[in-house]
């Protein structure tokens, strides 16, 4: 199969899987975009809202319509390492064998990973970034594909562990979840209160879903394009000469150079599932403020006079 044949098969499968997901999800468009072009990008996702906007059921939903396994971690401040990667134990025969943690699956919802230590944050963020597992010095392979969309809670403040900036950096976007429109919170209602439950039907599989992170890595890409992402993403740095006056006034720290790999990504990934066989300046522009929002740093200056990341980055796109 070409390339090219090969992304209008991902437009379409792309389309049969918002609607399959929509069976479940009422809107939240915008949220479950970001996070498929995450999965077929190869990338992570951290996902910050407040409780009981369905956040596991959404990535359960996408997980079953994916055809992966899915598993749910809920984190909490005495969570152990060896809770999520696994331990070894002494069988019958007295023998030394590895029972794995839930970080073994396709699909994980780190659920609330502010509320764990930072040892624990540390396991999971090696496993993310490496792909294997080291315990007792032996190496375990995750299978492929795997994603962690880990969520946040932004109005719960004691007794939480905010992830320093480096480790945010791991993920690919960091997504806001808001709350429903009326109308779409009257369907909620509607459809959570009844007898009817929808069926969701397993679109793919892990290999074709490795496949589709495979041509998104094929995509070519122009260097006006990659010098556009890599532009931006300087002017996010306040020492910068090519910082505009809002940054330096605001930002104490811009994005690094996992910022430009993301974006490039990210666009590479938003071009294809709209049928698009090469990424332009318009799709870094769609994907930018969910991968710059948690790279940057604001001052003093920009709490008080009310500037968010999303403001700032609103002026230098």
């Amino acid at each position: 199969m070409s390339d090219v044949t090969a992304i209008d098969n991902l437009v379409k499968k792309h389309q049969e899987l918002k609607k399959e997901i929509a069976k479940i999800i009422i809107g939240q468009d915008e949220v479950i975009d970001q996070i498929l072009i995450s999965i077929f990008a190869g990338g992570h996702a951290l996902l910050v809202g407040v409780p009981g906007l369905a956040k596991t059921l959404m990535v359960n939903t996408i997980s079953q319509a994916l055809g992966l396994q899915f598993k749910r971690i809920q984190f909490t401040p005495d969570l152990m390492p060896s809770d999520i990667l696994g331990s070894e134990i002494l069988d019958e025969s007295r023998t030394f064998k590895f029972i794995k943690g839930p970080i073994f699956s396709n699909i994980i919802l780190a659920d609330e990973i502010n509320r764990t230590p930072p040892k624990t944050q540390a396991a999971l963020l090696e496993a993310m970034q490496e792909k294997t597992v080291t315990v007792a010095g032996h190496n375990y392979k995750l299978d492929a594909p795997y994603f962690v969309l880990a969520t946040q809670n932004p109005i719960e403040q004691e007794g939480t562990y905010p992830l320093p900036e480096a480790q945010l950096d791991r993920f690919m976007f960091a997504i806001n979840l808001e709350y429903p429109s009326f109308e779409e919170e009257v369907n909620v209602v509607k459809a959570t209160t009844s007898n009817h439950k929808a069926q969701i039907n397993a679109l793919f599989n892990a290999q074709e879903i490795i496949d589709f992170q495979q041509l998104v890595r094929r995509i070519p890409v122009a260097d006006n394009v990659i010098e556009y992402a890599v532009a931006l993403v300087g002017k996010t740095r306040p020492k910068s000469e090519a910082a505009p006056a809002i940054v330096k006034g605001y930002i104490d720290w811009g994005a690094g150079p996992r910022a430009s790999q993301n974006l490039i990504l990210a666009a590479k990934t938003h071009a294809a599932v709209n049928g698009k066989y090469s990424p332009d300046i318009e799709d870094v522009k769609a994907v930018a403020t969910g991968i710059l929002r948690h790279r940057i740093i604001k001052n003093y200056k920009a709490e008080a006079e009310g500037y968010t990341e999303d403001s700032i980055i609103a002026k230098i796109l």
